[in-house]
């Protein structure tokens, strides 16, 4: 695959986490599609990238929006016509000090139709790229907050519950791909992001660092983990 300038896209990139993953790939030599559900910001963020000379483009897409998800794969497609990277990376976190029995249901609606639903239908749109030249690299970005052993811990329910789920999809995805098509999730740790806050201890850019080498893995390379810091990590 050297020898192709491959073509990676990343949801929620036009800032933190996802912004740096843009960057990122793009200085390592990637075509990177920035995808947002907001057109203006996306735009923006992609700019500012291509004005550092980055092969950056834009593509509008709500993960929340099965529509807006099929006609961004179609336009992808007769774009590029192929798709070697695509990174889960958009997401939402909304019941920091809600009890999960106690709180509305729309924020546990919500969040799992962003964190679980959301990479759900982008893997199943964008997937077919993928399998028509028989590789891929798949990365959910999940949270230590989706381990199982999490779910004995009172608190964050539909956060916890999102990303328990979005890594129960990752490993069935990674069983019953077949081809040069591995799925692996990343927990980019606490980070200093609008999510994470401002006493988080990392930033975007260490972030990003430490998810990336997944996106490269060659086809000896893990399948269906889990991994912080690059070490593979519990379910």
């Amino acid at each position: 695959m050297s020898h192709i300038k491959q073509v990676a896209l990343v949801t929620g990139g036009n800032r933190g986490i996802g912004y740096e993953l843009v960057k990122q790939l793009a200085v390592n030599g990637f075509k990177v599609i920035l995808t947002s559900r907001d057109a203006e910001k996306g735009q923006k963020a992609a700019q500012i990238l291509q004005e550092s000379k980055l092969d950056v483009s834009f593509a509008v897409m709500d993960v929340e929006e099965k529509e807006s998800i099929r006609q961004a794969a179609s336009a992808i497609n007769d774009q590029y016509g192929r798709l070697d990277v695509l990174i889960n990376n958009a997401g939402v976190y909304l019941d920091e000090h809600e009890k999960l029995l106690a709180m509305d249901p729309g924020i546990l609606e919500k969040t799992m139709a962003t964190n679980f639903f959301g990479a759900y239908y982008v893997m199943h749109s964008f997937l077919p790229l993928m399998e028509k030249h028989g590789y891929g690299r798949i990365i959910n970005i999940s949270s230590g907050y989706g381990e199982l052993r999490e779910m004995a811990v009172p608190g964050v329910g539909a956060y916890k519950l999102s990303k328990l789920a979005l890594n129960g999809l990752t490993q069935l995805a990674a069983a019953e791909l077949k081809g040069d098509i591995k799925v692996n999730a990343a927990c980019p740790g606490w980070v200093s992001t609008d999510m994470g806050g401002p006493s988080a201890p990392r930033t975007p850019k260490q972030a990003a660092a430490s998810i990336l080498w997944l996106a490269t893995i060659g086809s000896d390379g893990p399948n269906g983990g889990f991994f912080r810091n690059g070490r593979q990590i519990d379910w």
